[in-house]
């Protein structure tokens, strides 16, 4: 038996409880992992609040993210001992995931944990930092360069936004911040922001066009902030959007893209195949400082992650929470 968060649902509506479960509660995989850490993205707090229909079959283990130790394998790329990391592919959706001391998976989800990052740090990014690292990559095969100008960022304080910034950062641009958390100014100016804008200015509705600021955008938000982003958006510039924080409408015209040339850019890391996940994987390990993990992440182990839920909901969280399931 080993310690897990389970999501259940009958005609009373969904319960949420730390239980213990075996083996035989696990399903179908090739490969059997002793989860290290997990960490609680936007996601998994949508899924164990009830606030969203995430998760598609029950009872379920929650937690779209795992790191550990393969302890099991039948599946040729993986052998006992090797160290791994999952993003993803309806884990904690439709497959039990990362909220347990154990998780069974498909080995084609699994990618090597890269050596410049322990199992703690790999989570302290997250599928939150991933997904950040796959829009630097779509911005920079569009071909966005720092000579440019400022690249904006919304949901500044929150994984995806954390580690945007630091990437963006490192890769040479000038990074403008959008936040409504006005006493976390220090905080992303530490990760590399040189403005921060107030979200107001960004959430409600906008003029279709408006002046020229930025030189690309990576959206974590969506809807009014999404539309006003790319209406100031510079001729020939591009948004990568890739979360819905703020709702998942678009409100916007198609006159930034038709009259300014502004490209929006899909990003996707639920199902983003191998060889985009591995590329984005070796960005965060070339370019992202383990130290800047330290003041992105806090920690909180099992019996914490349902209160931590809410308070994510509630917009009380900083960039991320590291799940420890083993404490």
């Amino acid at each position: 038996m080993f310690s897990a968060i389970l999501i259940d649902k009958d005609e009373s509506g969904q319960r949420v409880s730390q239980t213990s479960i075996d083996d035989a509660s696990l399903p179908e995989g090739d490969v059997t992992i002793d989860v290290e850490y997990s960490t609680l993205n936007y996601k998994d707090a949508l899924a164990i609040t009830g606030k969203s229909p995430i998760v598609r079959k029950f009872p379920l283990v929650p937690g779209i993210d795992v790191a550990g130790v393969v302890t099991e394998s039948s599946h040729a790329d993986w052998s006992a001992g090797d160290r791994v990391v999952l993003n993803g592919w309806g884990v904690g959706e439709s497959h039990s995931g990362g909220f347990a001391q154990r998780a069974r998976v498909n080995g084609d989800w699994l990618v090597p944990l890269p050596s410049a990052f322990t199992s703690r740090q790999a989570m302290a990014i997250g599928t939150a930092g991933y997904t950040a690292s796959l829009c630097v990559d779509a911005l920079l095969k569009f071909g966005v360069t720092p000579d440019q100008g400022e690249v904006l960022v919304t949901g500044a304080t929150g994984g995806v936004g954390s580690v945007a910034i630091a990437l963006l950062t490192k890769a040479g641009f000038t990074v403008a911040a959008s936040t409504g958390k006005t006493s976390e100014v220090e905080y992303l100016q530490k990760l590399g922001a040189t403005t921060v804008v107030d979200r107001a200015e960004l959430a409600e509705k906008g003029k279709p066009l408006q002046k020229e600021r930025w030189a690309a955008v990576v959206d974590s938000v969506g809807s009014h902030t999404l539309a006003n982003a790319a209406a100031q958006t510079r001729y020939g510039g591009a948004v990568a959007a890739c979360g819905l924080a703020q709702g998942m409408d678009f409100p916007a015209t198609v006159a930034p893209l038709i009259l300014r040339g502004v490209s929006l850019l899909g990003v996707d890391s639920v199902m983003a195949p191998k060889p985009r996940r591995l590329a984005a994987w070796d960005r965060l390990a070339r370019d992202l400082d383990p130290a800047v993990l330290d003041d992105i992440a806090s920690e909180v182990a099992l019996d914490g992650v349902i209160a931590a839920a809410s308070d994510l909901m509630d917009g009380k969280v900083r960039g991320r929470i590291v799940i420890d399931v083993n404490r």
